[in-house]
């Protein structure tokens, strides 16, 4: 319930909200002064280390001696620089905390205690110089007594131990800087203010952290134990994106001192949606991993030039070349010479001998590391026979000293042999560097003409060629731990068996809604469990686990009932709103002469209200002969084509593929059927889609 906003808890609270505060600029301003003070110390340590160094190499011992103080001054300056980054992050802490020092407070008694202890909950935890925690990371252990939510015993896992308490207060802050503005003690979620209040925001071009109304079904999303595959099946406006960014977090939280950022990989739908999600992890101080739509991820691996290709490729295509890689063996034609710059540097025949020397294992990624490994020595020993040819050597003399130095960073000493035949490696090496990654990237394996003639057919299209080339040489991100797939009902099965095959090692996270297969041929639900409970091509990830959010946050329950409609029952989800009442959909059936003076009318009004209006159209071909229509009637909504991030206001034309995952304060269809009940199941989805985009408004124009 909502606490009147000036009385004795109200001050009590404020005063320690206060004090934290005051704590917390102290610590900023120490950890200023202690940073300054270490980049001054270093500085001083380097100049006197760097006077009494001097180099001696005259004999054994004295060489020794002189790698000795060198070392002892590199061990000062990584300390030093490990120190300034320690106090560097504690400052981006604190500076983050002093925006909003926390956010929810929980009164536990514990059984072997008398005193309840007080704990502040916030983005991140921050402790004084004697080790007294100031505010608790909304991520840690027993932080979790307050997103279980009721009150009474309750407990928490903390280094593989339950610990039980007695939740005897859960209170909610807002808070600005030093100020209190409101207290709410709650227990369950649809009494939940703070959510509420958030949910009553007017919607930006970014999304926002939702860590201080993660509701109880939400955190049990994001506190999961670490499984192989977590399927996360949600309505729309559930919060599954947020969830998803949220878990990140954990993750990083959980793993702080052995997951790096890089190690985990984020699918999006689309460019638009990932400009629109970036500012959520640094919120919570953390670093955004790569995130990239599926074509990107697909480009990168792909030679250059080819297009990404049709998603649609029948699975038995990806088995029948599974077989086909079982008993296989290279023969001539499979290989492709190295060569650059008009050189060729290594052979396919030489390859295929080389290929013949490991023919006691099977031809696939082992043999393929082992050759590529042969072959890189093979094209050092190459490049020293070329760095020994006199024109090489006539090529060096003939270096301007801009060229010199550009090339080896310094004027060339020519005064030696030894001098001349190391400059002729180093500027061998430089010239054919690309070779290297030629090797390295197996460019030297002729996919294509291996596709053709294991498979009897010519025309790979972009999926196959990718998972061929992953069952012969191993291609796989072998260091991402993580990889989350967004919006999953949209993958075909295809593409979903190439993740899971590249991604081999990571553990995965998949959300979606059926409801939202906006596609024709994508994955069941079905198809998506056994996929990645499956085995293919030697890879298995295991069991999958499910979790399931069945409650809509995003909807007034007006827009929520309407789209609520048009679910399958097959999916088993009650969607239901949690919101306050709101206005009635707008439903139009102009005259097809009135139509776009009717449009553009509704967008003008559109343009005076708060927030971003998203007019929906069917496809991007649609949006951009909507907007040249808009702006002869002298209106000019932003047209959005998938490659500039959302405004921050005002009105929008944007594909439905593109709305995918976007939230907007107003929604305008511009086509939608008559009855808003289609009898194609694919129609219907896309409908479902379209309407959950609308937070607060939603105007249908229907044929």
């Amino acid at each position: 319930m909502m606490l009147p906003m000036q009385n004795d808890i109200f001050q009590q609270e404020q005063d320690h909200l206060t004090h934290v505060y005051g704590e917390l600029k102290r610590l900023g301003t120490d950890c200023v002064k202690r940073m300054e003070r270490t980049a001054a110390q270093a500085e001083q340590d380097k100049r006197a280390m760097a006077e009494e160094l001097s180099v001696n190499l005259a004999n054994y011992a004295d060489a020794m001696e002189t790698y000795a103080d060198f070392s002892a001054m590199n061990t000062i300056v990584e300390m030093s620089n490990l120190t300034q980054t320690l106090d560097a992050q504690r400052l981006a802490d604190i500076t983050l905390l002093l925006k909003q020092p926390y956010f929810a407070k929980v009164n536990l008694k514990f059984p072997q205690f008398e005193d309840v202890k007080e704990i502040y909950i916030g983005a991140v935890g921050i402790s004084d110089e004697n080790y007294q925690k100031l505010v608790v990371d909304w991520r840690s252990p027993i932080a979790e007594t307050y997103y279980n939510q009721g009150t009474g015993p309750t407990s928490y896992q903390a280094n593989g131990r339950t610990i039980q308490a007695v939740l005897q207060l859960r209170r909610q802050f807002s808070i600005a800087e030093d100020q209190l503005l409101q207290y709410f003690d709650t227990t369950v979620a649809i009494q939940d203010p703070l959510l509420l209040q958030s949910l009553e925001q007017g919607k930006s071009s970014h999304m926002e952290a939702i860590t201080t109304t993660i509701q109880k079904e939400q955190n049990t999303v994001i506190r999961h134990e670490d499984v192989p595959t977590l399927l996360v099946i949600g309505a729309a406006g559930s919060g599954k994106t947020s969830v998803m960014m949220q878990r990140i977090a954990y993750l990083f939280y959980q793993l702080r001192d052995s997951l790096d950022p890089r190690q985990v990989t984020l699918i999006t739908p689309n460019a638009v949606f990932g400009t629109y999600i970036e500012s959520v992890l640094p919120q919570m101080g953390e670093k955004n991993p790569p995130m990239m739509p599926w074509h990107q991820l697909m480009a990168n691996l792909l030679p250059e030039g080819r297009g990404v290709g049709d998603a649609n490729v029948p699975v038995e295509r990806l088995d029948a070349i599974d077989a086909a890689l079982e008993r296989f063996d290279f023969q001539p034609g499979d290989f492709r010479d190295i060569s650059w710059d008009g050189t060729r540097l290594i052979s396919a025949s030489q390859m295929l001998k080389l290929s013949a020397k490991h023919s006691n294992l099977p031809a696939g990624p082992r043999r393929v590391t082992l050759m590529r490994e042969a072959l890189a020595k093979r094209l050092d020993t190459r490049l020293n026979q070329l760095a020994a040819k006199d024109e090489v050597q006539d090529q060096l003399a003939a270096l301007s000293l801009d060229e010199q130095i550009s090339l080896f960073g310094s004027p060339v000493e020519l005064l030696t042999e030894e001098e001349a035949v190391s400059a002729a490696r180093q500027f061998v090496r430089r010239q054919f560097a690309p070779a290297f990654a030629l090797l390295e990237e197996d460019v030297w394996i002729d996919v294509d003409h291996l596709g053709y003639r294991l498979l009897s057919r010519g025309g790979l299209t972009s999926l196959e060629w990718l998972y061929l080339k992953m069952g012969i040489t191993g291609l796989a991100a072998e260091d991402v731990r993580f990889a989350m797939i967004d919006e999953v009902q949209d993958y075909t099965a295809a593409q979903l068996i190439v993740a899971a095959r590249y991604f081999r090692n990571a553990h995965f996270l998949l959300l979606g809604d059926p409801n939202q297969a906006i596609a024709e041929g994508t994955a069941s639900f079905q198809e998506i469990r056994a996929i990645f409970a499956g085995t293919r091509g030697g890879i298995c990830h295991g069991p999958v686990s499910e979790c399931t959010l069945p409650t809509s946050y995003r909807c007034t329950p007006q827009i929520t009932e309407l789209f609520g409609r048009l679910a399958s029952p097959d999916t088993g989800m009650s969607i239901q709103s949690v919101q306050r009442g709101g206005t009635d959909p707008l439903i139009l059936a102009p005259q097809p002469e009135d139509y776009l003076p009717e449009l553009a009318k509704v967008l003008r009004q559109a343009e005076a209200e708060p927030g971003l209006t998203a007019v929906i159209v069917p496809w991007k071909q649609d949006a951009k002969r909507l907007g040249k229509q808009l702006a002869e009637q002298g209106v000019h909504p932003t047209v959005m084509d998938g490659k500039r991030p959302l405004p921050e206001r005002g009105p929008v034309i944007i594909p439905l593929a593109l709305a995918k995952g976007l939230e907007f304060d107003g929604v305008i269809l511009a086509k939608a059927p008559a009855g808003l009940d289609p009898e194609d199941p694919l129609e219907r989805r896309r409908l479902y889609t379209a309407i959950s985009r609308a937070t607060r408004r939603l105007t249908i124009f229907v044929q």
